[in-house]
């Protein structure tokens, strides 16, 4: 692609015209790149952010583009797919970057992507917001890295007080993955934060195991021997659960309660009546949903045929701060590192950006100062609001 041509990357695989080819662009196209995981282990997560680009496509195109200093400048979507793998989600960015001049870059979602593409997007000084990722190395010491949601280290201790406070534990237990980065700095953050409210050796079994295993009996059955009253369980939609099943197949009855990693529809659709009841701490609740909120989720619905998660949510909400950034740069000069900068600065002065998800403010470490919610699965697998927690 010739320079001056503005590529604003929503790092993902090209999916504008439905065609495994870079999308053709002139001087007065912002190319936005994606990068998500298509394929792997979460491919829904990778199809609802694809869904939230598009509509937000929509949106631009019924617009006639994006307005920059008395200028309008078409947009198209470059989406390139992670595999859900942080090597291929590393070999997106640097493609995005290097070879498309993109101007700034979604995505990866997902931690254990976005980590190491945020190391990737900082050092070639190009922006990037994750939607989705909570870990704080995504954006630690990355001036150009920003998120969309908030972090683990808020996360963790939301749940540790929710528990404390709903149920009156005391006693916790704790599983997961300890190859991922997600779940690893999330169980390490609730664990200091049960342990700072109910004292050292509160949480009476800390068990891992490793991404891809499927047989949990032994770390399981440490667990239901410790004492723990409750089991908290930071992972993804596609293994939350095979976990829980074998867990009541071994004779535990008590709470399991998740992380924001459960808010895919998948979560309930693999788990039935196992996952029934539980809670879990995420970015909104779809179900009582009120203005823009619901009217994304309506047409999102009428659309593609289910609610949208907590990812399609964010998505949108990080689409639209790349746009609020780029109308408000002042003006796109063809120079590819001085627009990339002009976006990075954009964004850190975001004030009470009104997102689907809450209001943000970004603080000088890129992230959003933000709620989190509560949700309960109900009787009938749905995700229904419960309380609100605030920083």
């Amino acid at each position: 692609m010739k320079k001056g041509l503005f590529v604003l990357a929503l790092a993902a695989c090209i999916a504008t015209l439905g065609l495994g080819f870079p999308a053709l662009v002139t001087a007065k196209t912002i190319a936005i790149g994606m990068n998500i995981p298509l394929t792997g282990d979460i491919p829904k997560v990778g199809e609802s952010s694809k869904y939230a680009g598009q509509m937000w496509l929509e949106d631009l195109k019924k617009a006639g583009g994006i307005k920059v200093g008395g200028k309008t400048y078409k947009v198209e979507l470059v989406i390139e797919d992670n595999e859900s793998k942080a090597d291929s989600a590393v070999s997106v960015a640097t493609k995005l970057i290097t070879q498309d001049d993109v101007l700034a870059i979604v995505g990866p979602q997902a931690s254990k992507q976005a980590v190491p593409a945020g190391e990737v997007c900082n050092n070639y000084k190009t922006p990037m917001i994750s939607p989705w990722s909570t870990n704080p190395a995504t954006t630690k010491d990355r001036p150009y890295v920003f998120r969309g949601c908030f972090l683990d280290s808020f996360q963790g201790p939301v749940m540790a007080k929710f528990v404390t406070q709903e149920f009156g534990f005391t006693k916790a237990a704790i599983l997961f993955d300890v190859a991922s980065d997600y779940p690893k700095g999330l169980a390490e953050f609730f664990k200091a934060a049960w342990e700072k409210l109910h004292g050292p050796g509160s949480v009476v079994a800390y068990e891992s195991f490793t991404t891809k295993d499927t047989d949990f009996s032994s770390q399981l059955t440490k667990i239901i021997k410790s004492g723990a009253q409750f089991l908290f369980l930071p992972q993804y939609y596609n293994e939350v659960p095979l976990i829980v099943q074998q867990a009541h197949a071994l004779g535990w009855q008590k709470p399991i309660l998740g992380s924001d990693s459960w808010g895919s529809p998948e979560t309930v659709k693999l788990c039935g009546s196992d996952c029934f009841g539980s809670f879990f701490c995420t970015h909104y609740a779809a179900a009582g949903a009120k203005g823009a909120t619901k009217a994304f989720i309506d047409r999102y619905k009428k659309k593609y045929g289910y609610v949208p998660d907590d990812v399609a949510a964010l998505t949108w909400d990080s689409l639209h701060i790349i746009q609020k950034a780029i109308e408000s740069c002042g003006k796109l000069t063809g120079n590819i590192k001085k627009d990339r900068k002009a976006i990075r600065d954009a964004i850190a002065k975001i004030k009470n950006f009104q997102g689907i998800t809450g209001n943000m403010t970004f603080t000088e470490d890129g992230d959003p100062i933000k709620c989190a919610v509560i949700v309960k699965i109900s009787d009938k697998g749905e995700y229904t609001f419960y309380k609100s927690v605030c920083p």
